[in-house]
């Protein structure tokens, strides 16, 4: 109804289903404080986005509310310390996901005293601009409660010209009563924090008009926001819709209240509307007037295996299998423990898995009211999963696709906007779990997408690399003509030298001048060489000098050597101007050859001597007498 208690008109989304509710079990006894856990486990990450770096060490004693994660990038939101305790290790604990992968978890040990830090709230927020409060609810980590854990101070910054302010208090699935008994006890908060939002959203000085939706069946609820409304808001309106699973999606609640379709791979968004939970708007002003980061949340604890069903104030982090002895579970053969309601939740294996921000219901049924799922049976082609699906997709397609890993097939019968509520399976005479075939082939296309990033970012990486050792080839080319052509330069400037200005040295063959001054050092250094080894030749031979033979043989050699030497100077070509080096000095072998056949001469005659002294030994008597 309107603020004149006329009719607004509502529209009907497509298919639907209406499960028994069984949520008188747990919504009859108001929020209670649970007693402080043994250990805490805190994940890293909590919402879409990436998790923030850890900001304390091991061992260090912190206080409740203070930042365990310095917030990361793409969207990510600090972690703080829900009560008072010593930091224990990063361990890799069980995920709160239908995968139950281990993620990073910071271990907190509670010191019973739930100390907490300072709170300090904004004196006077709507005279801060919407940049300042989006940047106060990022630090204080408020992230989406209705289900899908997107940071709310992201999803405000990339709103830009909101029209309609959707605030959602449906909750359509059965059994959950957390918004229920949040809107019946803190109705007042919930409406301070639709009044943030609606300054946030301000345009031109316009704030968006803000509608909560309730269904019919809350209407203690009904009552208290009407109270706390009153005729102070009048830009608010409270709306009761007739209930309807799964009216409380984010797409079936806007063609509900205003007739328009979010397009398929669209965003509300992009028709001016903007929606938020109950239990985010009350989160948002107990962050901005008290400045409590999110440190907790309404959790209902409800089946029949317990014997104290209701809801509760949950620590982020406290294990399930705190909760199950706090609502004294009764466990029966076969017992299960559903995070979330019957329609969408999923069954837990480790009781250690954490509460988060996200965890909104803990379901313990016994097989009576809730009996296992039977045996999988084929298909009949009935189509009542199409009739009820309140996305218009054809999910007898969609299981042939996701059995058959057609992703692109998957993609064309747009898989992305199926919002996995499970009207399909609970109306599947064969009982074929749809939603988790879908979940799966969700998660397939998802790790395909991230390996073709991964691909095209190798494929640019190798392309690049390609690039810089092409270039590099071309750059080693570059400098090796460039150095070829300074050698040819200088090579032409010392031929241009060595024409203009020829040597004057005669050659020892020819008797000419050389026209290469190098060639011609080139030989005076062979000659000289020659005739040192023509000229210590017979004196490295010391028994030369005592045999006559052997003397005389060296004579012969240095002549053949010296003859040798004037054939080759005779060999040469005329042109003495090629200045080709010359192998031995002609003029300086025949002195070497004249001093061998001296010395030869000389060893000859003193062996001569010998034998006569040998043959005519001196008298004996005085020796210096003849």
């Amino acid at each position: 109804m309107s603020k004149d208690n006329s009719p607004v008109k509502l529209w009907r989304f497509h298919g639907g289903v209406q499960p028994p509710e069984r949520k008188a079990l747990a919504n009859t006894t108001p929020i209670r404080t649970l007693p402080l856990p043994k250990v805490l486990y805190i994940p890293l990450r909590q919402h879409i986005g990436m998790s923030g770096s850890l900001c304390v060490q091991q061992g260090e004693r912190v206080l409740r509310g203070q930042a365990l994660t310095e917030p990361g990038v793409y969207g990510g939101l600090p972690i703080h310390a829900p009560t008072s305790g010593l930091v224990g290790e990063v361990v890799e604990h069980p995920s709160n996901h239908p995968s139950q992968i281990p993620e990073p978890a910071l271990t907190l040990i509670p010191d019973g005293e739930h100390q907490a830090i300072e709170f300090q709230g904004l004196a006077n927020p709507t005279a801060l601009s919407s940049l300042e409060l989006i940047q106060h609810l990022h630090h204080a980590g408020i992230a989406g409660l209705g289900g899908a854990g997107f940071p709310t101070a992201q999803k405000l910054t990339l709103a830009r010209t909101i029209e309609l302010l959707i605030i959602n208090g449906v909750e359509c699935e059965p059994y959950i009563v957390s918004d229920d008994r949040l809107m019946r006890e803190h109705a007042a908060t919930i409406i301070r924090g639709v009044v943030l939002l609606q300054h946030i959203l301000q345009h031109q000085q316009q704030a968006p008009e803000a509608v909560i939706a309730v269904e019919d069946n809350k209407p203690e609820a009904v009552a208290a926001l009407t109270a706390a409304l009153g005729n102070e808001h009048p830009n608010i309106r409270l709306q009761v819709i007739p209930t309807l699973y799964p009216s409380g999606g984010e797409k079936q609640l806007i063609q509900v209240l205003t007739g328009k379709q979010v397009p398929a791979r669209g965003y509300p968004a992009d028709l001016g509307i903007l929606m938020q939970n109950v239990g985010t708007a009350f989160a948002i002003a107990t962050a901005i007037d008290q400045g409590q980061p999110l440190m907790e949340r309404v959790v209902t604890l409800t089946g029949e295996a317990f014997q104290q069903p209701g809801t509760a104030w949950v620590l982020l982090g406290t294990p399930i299998q705190h909760l199950l002895e706090c609502g004294a579970l009764e466990p029966s053969a076969q017992q299960r423990i559903i995070v979330g309601g019957p329609m969408m939740g999923y069954t837990v294996a480790d009781p250690r898995t954490p509460i988060i921000k996200t965890t909104n219901c803990i379901l313990a049924p016994n097989t009576v009211e809730l009996p296992a799922a039977g045996a999988e049976s084929p298909c009949i082609r009935c189509g009542m999963c199409e009739q009820v699906c309140p996305a218009s997709l054809l999910p007898q397609q969609l299981l042939w696709l996701a059995k058959a890993k057609d992703h692109p097939g998957l993609a064309k019968h747009n898989l992305a906007d199926c919002i996995e509520c499970g009207a399909c399976a609970y109306v599947c005479p064969s009982e074929i779990p749809l939603v988790h075939y879908y979940r799966k082939a969700k998660a397939e296309v998802r790790e395909e997408k991230i390996e073709q990033q991964q691909s095209e970012i190798a494929r640019l990486r190798f392309e690049a690399r390609q690039e810089r050792l092409e270039r590099e080839k071309q750059e080693r080319l570059e400098r090796h003509k460039q150095a070829a052509k300074a050698r040819e330069k200088a090579l032409a400037e010392r031929a241009k030298q060595a024409a203009a200005t020829p040597d004057s040295t005669p050659t020892a063959a020819t008797g000419k001048t050389s026209a290469d001054p190098i060639q011609a050092a080139i030989a005076r250094a062979k000659a000289k060489r020659a005739a040192q080894q023509a000229q210590a030749e017979p004196s490295t031979n010391e028994a030369a000098e005592l045999d006559p033979q052997k003397a005389r043989v060296a004579a012969a050699i240095a002549r053949a050597k010296a003859k040798r030497a004037e054939q080759q100077q005779q060999a040469e070509p005329s042109n003495a101007s090629a200045a080709e080096p010359v192998e031995l000095d002609p003029q300086k072998a025949r002195v070497a050859a004249a001093v061998a056949r001296a010395k030869a001469k000389r060893a000859a005659m003193a062996a001569e001597s010998a034998t006569t002294d040998d043959n005519n030994p001196k008298p004996a008597g005085d020796p210096n007498k003849p």
